[in-house]
């Protein structure tokens, strides 16, 4: 099959490549010049493990192709993918103007049938606009399909080629059959292509990001309470977690939910409710709850220093919102680091990916090569992202390093325990704090 993406950011980059792993021909755009030259020359613009692997063999295959033109991008196009961004405006709602505005040129420039997939995450109507806009130039018969991703950062290529169901909103029976053979390669372990209208669609990408980022806010209410009663939230997570009609994931107690998904999408459907005039209670007490949560660790730092951490240097470990990427949006981390350095500390990060993209956001941090390099003859360590190498340190090292045995641990990486037997002051979220 012939596949235009137009779009190539996070979302798009991995469905184009993906789709050109399972024999279709196709052609990602965007206006990014620089971008685009960059994929040619073959120049990732993002890290996701085991892209790379797909994205050069397709390249070399002659499969996955790029370019700034959305004309010959769709040329002899069968399904057009639109994986354009959708930034929340200062009310939470979601910016549709890029997409708006691609399918008023698609109107123009389309010469045959095809069908025009909202990928990015939109809200409910938006198939509906689209298809307006297109319609006003339209000379040829199109339909407009809502096909949501569930990819996960870290793990996106597993799961856009292994997924747990494949939601798609359609009332045509042509663009029905379309999408099944195109995803038929994807789905023949026997997992399901869910058929329903687009406008639920469209709202089941909301619901069940809403519903995870809950299930992670009400784990961090219970691990704030857990801190008060002395209990510990490791063992209610297992203890909870084991029961089916619950499930093991998104249970683990931290410092909050961030990245490019979970906060942009709460926001959105509540902006959706309040517009439909509902008072969606639990998913704004959701975003409050996550606000203060991504705070929790500085007063515990305040306390430890006697409320004054000018002149202190803080060594910091993680930066993207969680392991295996480089986003750092909406990241805990940062929110963090600037008040630190507001408080007048110096901070000194390492993060294997999230580096190159948090220096232009906070130049007044050093960063550092190594995990260890950021601990040389700093104050304290604070960790915000549990990549795996930070979870088995050699603690000899991180106390000859540190000046102060004390770390503040926002993903709960060590055991109380073992921190008490090295002794370490150890500050975690939900569980016994070592002193």
């Amino acid at each position: 099959m012939k596949i235009a993406v137009v779009g190539t950011g996070y979302v798009g980059l991995v469905t184009g490549t993906c789709f050109s792993e399972t024999g279709n021909q196709v052609v990602c755009v965007d206006v990014n010049e620089e971008k685009i030259k960059g994929l040619q020359n073959g120049v990732m613009p993002i890290y996701e493990p085991g892209l790379d692997v797909l994205f050069n063999r397709n390249v070399e295959e002659g499969r996955l192709k790029f370019t700034t033109s959305l004309k010959e991008g769709i040329e002899g196009a069968e399904t057009i993918f639109l994986a354009l961004p959708t930034p929340p405006g200062e009310d939470g709602s979601a910016d549709l103007k890029y997409i708006l505005k691609v399918a008023d040129d698609l109107g123009k420039l389309m010469t045959q049938y095809a069908v025009i997939v909202d990928k990015s995450t939109v809200p409910v109507g938006t198939a509906e606009l689209v298809s307006a806009a297109i319609s006003r130039n339209a000379t040829v018969d199109f339909d407009v399909v809502s096909n949501p991703e569930f990819l996960r950062e870290g793990v996106a290529v597993e799961d856009f080629m292994k997924p747990d169901r494949v939601v798609v909103g359609t009332g045509s029976e042509r663009a029905k059959k379309v999408m099944e053979r195109l995803y038929a390669p994807l789905v023949r372990q026997g997992n399901p292509i869910i058929f329903m209208d687009e406008r639920s669609a469209e709202m089941t990408k909301y619901a069940a990001n809403a519903f995870l980022a809950m299930k992670i806010t009400f784990m961090n209410e219970i691990a704030n309470l857990c801190e008060k009663t002395g209990a510990n939230v490791d063992h209610i997570r297992r203890g909870i977690g084991t029961d089916s009609r619950i499930g093991k994931r998104f249970l683990f107690a931290g410092i909050g939910y961030g990245g490019s998904c979970f906060p942009k999408d709460v926001q959105a459907l509540a902006k959706t409710s309040a517009d439909y005039a509902y008072d969606f209670r639990l998913l704004n007490a959701v975003m409050e709850v996550n606000k203060d949560q991504k705070r929790k660790l500085l007063p515990h730092l305040l306390a430890y220093f006697g409320g004054d951490l000018k002149d202190k240097t803080i060594a910091v470990w993680g930066l993207a919102f969680k392991p295996y990427t480089d986003d750092i949006r909406e990241a805990p981390a940062l929110e963090n680091i600037r008040e630190l350095l507001d408080l007048g500390a110096k901070v000194t990060a390492y993060d294997p990916e999230g580096m190159p993209n948090t220096k232009a956001l906070l130049p007044g941090v050093t960063y550092c090569h190594t995990a260890y390099a950021a601990l040389d003859d700093a104050d304290a360590l604070m960790i915000f992202t549990e990549w795996p190498q930070f979870r088995t340190p050699e603690f000899e090292k991180v106390s000859a390093l540190l000046k102060n045995k004390v770390i503040f641990d926002g993903r709960n990486l060590y055991e109380p325990e073992h921190m008490k037997e090295l002794g370490f002051a150890y500050f975690s979220i939900g569980r016994e704090t070592v002193s």
